[in-house]
């Protein structure tokens, strides 16, 4: 409850200083000078103590510990992703979600272990601004929130709810905030990678950020509850094209050498005639590419004498 009306708490704030904002701000970052403010504070903050913490754990950390960890909470949140499939009446991926917890937490020694992946059942990653797009609430102005990062309206108001949706919320306070500790830390390891890649491939972060997480959350809306388009069947060039796939039945073109030999012998031609394969006299099946003109110059047989 703290941290809903925490983030309701700062959330009104950024609209309300937000307001006065410069003539030369962007369309749809109205809040631009003080989204840049709170960026700035937020990534000396990552800078200065989350990123020296999360490197320090996965210095002392085992991989495979950091991955049953990382597990853990993934695990925990299949709830959130399920209960907000079920409100977008996803009912396939909340059943999928639904499935994914109980196999994880009974036979992966309650979410450490990730079985539910291997055994098909795949991973979706829901929140409840993605609900609200889902029916047609626009995201709003771009803001950046103080510690929880770029966001907008719409997603804070979704973050909110999400806090519902979790279950740490639900614990006790001396098991809860040990806990909200470790999964920031996880998830900041995780993230390790990306923030080194931004370091060195953005001139302006404020705008890289923005401009990549603003992309990113149209992108999964716009396929949200939608399964990614088969890849082409291209077949196996090294097996042998026979029926319908020689034919180009299956939809993909052949692109067999016409010099190399079919699959079914052809006849053989008649004495005296042209072999239509241009066999050159027995040569192979290798096309005929000499010069028509060439057998105006070749001598003709004489014709046999008359009987006398």
């Amino acid at each position: 409850m703290k941290m809903q009306n925490a983030a309701l708490a700062l959330l009104a704030a950024s609209l309300v200083t937000g307001c006065a904002t410069g003539p030369n701000r962007k369309p749809g970052d109205p809040f631009e000078p003080v989204n840049r403010a709170i960026f700035k504070v937020n990534d000396a903050i990552d800078t200065n103590i989350a990123v020296p913490v999360a490197k320090g754990y996965e210095k002392v950390t085992p991989e495979p510990i950091r991955t049953a960890i990382s597990n853990f909470f993934s695990n925990l949140g299949d709830l959130g992703n399920a209960a907000n499939n079920l409100l977008q009446l996803n009912i396939t991926d909340a059943t999928e979600d639904i499935m994914r917890f109980a196999f994880n937490s009974t036979f992966g020694l309650g979410g450490l272990l990730d079985w539910a992946t291997p055994a098909g059942l795949p991973k979706h990653d829901q929140d409840f601004g993605l609900t609200l797009g889902h029916w047609g609430v626009p995201a709003g102005p771009y803001l950046v929130l103080p510690l929880f990062g770029p966001s907008s309206v719409r997603d804070s108001i979704g973050l909110a709810v999400d806090v519902r949706f979790n279950p740490l919320n639900y614990m006790e306070p001396a098991l809860r905030n040990p806990l909200y500790v470790a999964q920031f830390v996880s998830k900041r390891s995780d993230l390790l990678g990306a923030s080194d890649l931004l370091q060195q491939a953005a001139l302006d972060k404020y705008s890289f950020v923005r401009d990549a997480v603003t992309q990113q959350r149209q992108a999964r809306l716009r396929h949200n509850g939608t399964s990614p388009a088969p890849l082409p069947d291209y077949g196996d060039p090294d097996a042998p094209a026979s029926g319908a796939a020689a034919t180009g039945a299956t939809g993909v073109p052949n692109y067999a050498d016409p010099g190399e030999s079919a699959s079914e012998p052809a006849a053989k031609p008649a004495a005296g005639a042209s072999s239509p394969s241009g066999d050159n006299g027995g040569k192979g099946n290798v096309p005929d590419y000499t010069d028509p003109g060439d057998a105006a110059s070749s001598p003709v047989p004489a014709s046999a004498p008359a009987a006398p």
